[in-house]
């Protein structure tokens, strides 16, 4: 098996949504994101051997949207491209993917990348009313219109709005995870106080230069528009709950993601063609798990990394200390916090195949500079967010390991190992 080299990632600045990107699509902005990769890495006219890409928020016309982003670029039309999608492990599944192929050496080069907005939102219409438009238009008669027309009702033009719920539990994933952190005993202090961190470690990451060549200006955005170097624990406590108003909700604005805008790509290669193009390699991709949860009958929502992470260190020989860097996508604090409390429980991690707990995390490794929190969340661009981000921090470091965790919606887990 081939090294999978990451060469590098870039993205434009995560935005709240409806503000700076208002009408800007998810063409768009991740086209950008390629072709600053294409413009960074030489790569104008060469033929990428595969390119994996995906959005959750995608019009249906939008079928080819990997293949139409790079025909946008300047890579050699002839790069083939796919679209995919796992929810909010999107990019991360996709740079998955594309290192499998590369690792048994069926390309030597990938692109892996996701994009998300709620500003272009694509709005959808009843599906009586679509079937009535469908028999509209193959009617044979002027009658037969007239009849269909006749039968459309002033209820039928009521748009659909794409919203984050379980459509098994009707629940949305907010909801889910206040009933996560109650099983689990996480406070609305211990919530709050890591989400402090995250804005905290992402500010100062901007002021050292951390994120200068990962971030590229787009539409007026320089940085990323929801870091709040100005936050304190105390504006944090203020604020009130978002999805449990019973009085026992935890869950704010504050220690949850907000609606982002944002796109990012990464690059990778095989390690004997990045040494051919004298690319210097960040880190490597060294194996990755996926997994799922029966959140229908009682299990929490996002808690599959908690499987997919057991599987992983198990496979790679390696305890849950053996790591310089832990990236865990901050959906919520709350999740975070369950993730880590379950993995210092014995009996729960019987179920997932150990005798004795995984154990705790020193927390000075966790998102070092910045987590989703602070950052943004665009569904499908936090994966490559992650990776490029995580393999600088390894690059900088000059050597070391690191564990990447992502939850996703439908109860499932994505998670991969990074070392140097």
């Amino acid at each position: 098996m081939k090294k999978v080299a990451i060469i590098g990632g870039v993205r434009i600045p995560f935005v709240k949504s409806f503000k700076e990107y208002n009408h800007i699509s998810n063409q768009e902005m991740l086209t950008t994101c390629l072709n600053a990769l294409v413009t960074r890495y030489g790569l104008e006219g060469k033929r990428i051997g595969e390119v994996a890409l995906g959005a959750l928020l995608n019009r249906s016309t939008e079928w080819n949207f990997a293949r139409e982003c790079i025909m946008g670029t300047a890579l050699d039309p002839h790069t083939p491209a796919y679209n995919l999608q796992r929810a909010c492990g999107t990019s991360l599944d996709a740079t998955i993917q594309l290192g499998l192929r590369i690792a048994c050496g069926q390309i030597d080069t990938g692109i892996s990348g996701g994009s998300d907005t709620n500003s272009d939102i694509p709005l959808l219409f009843k599906q009586q009313l679509a079937w009535k438009l469908v028999d509209l238009r193959s009617a044979k008669s002027f009658r037969e219109r007239l009849k269909i027309l006749a039968a459309i009702r002033f209820k039928d033009l009521a748009p659909v709005y794409p919203s984050i719920v379980e459509p098994r539990t009707g629940l949305s994933m907010g909801q889910h995870t206040e009933k996560m952190v109650k099983e689990w005993g996480i406070t609305r202090q211990e919530q709050d106080a890591l989400a402090y961190q995250s804005h905290m470690n992402a500010a100062k990451a901007y002021n050292d230069g951390f994120f200068n060549d990962l971030v590229i200006p787009f539409k007026g955005a320089k940085r990323d528009t929801i870091v709040r170097a100005d936050t304190t624990p105390e504006k944090l406590a203020a604020l009130k709950p978002a999805f449990d108003f019973s009085g026992n909700g935890t869950l704010t604005a504050g220690n949850s993601t907000l609606y982002t805008d944002g796109a990012a790509a990464l690059l990778l290669a095989s390690e004997e063609y990045a040494q051919q193009q004298n690319w210097p390699v960040q880190a490597h991709l060294v194996d990755a798990e996926s997994a799922a949860v029966d959140y229908v009958h009682g299990e929490g929502l996002l808690m599959a990394p908690t499987y997919a992470v057991a599987r992983l260190l198990k496979r790679n020989h390696l305890r849950l200390q053996d790591f310089d860097v832990y990236e865990i996508h901050e959906a919520f604090c709350g999740q975070v916090l369950c993730t880590l409390k379950a993995w210092e429980d014995a009996a729960y991690c019987k179920q997932l195949g150990w005798d004795t707990p995984l154990g705790s995390i020193d927390r000075r490794k966790l998102n070092t500079h910045g987590g989703s929190v602070a950052i943004g969340h665009p569904f499908a661009a936090t994966g490559a967010r992650i990776v490029a981000q995580t393999a600088k921090i390894l690059q900088q470091r000059g050597s070391g390991r690191a564990l990447i965790s992502i939850c996703t919606a439908g109860g499932m887990g994505v998670t991969a190992i990074l070392e140097r």
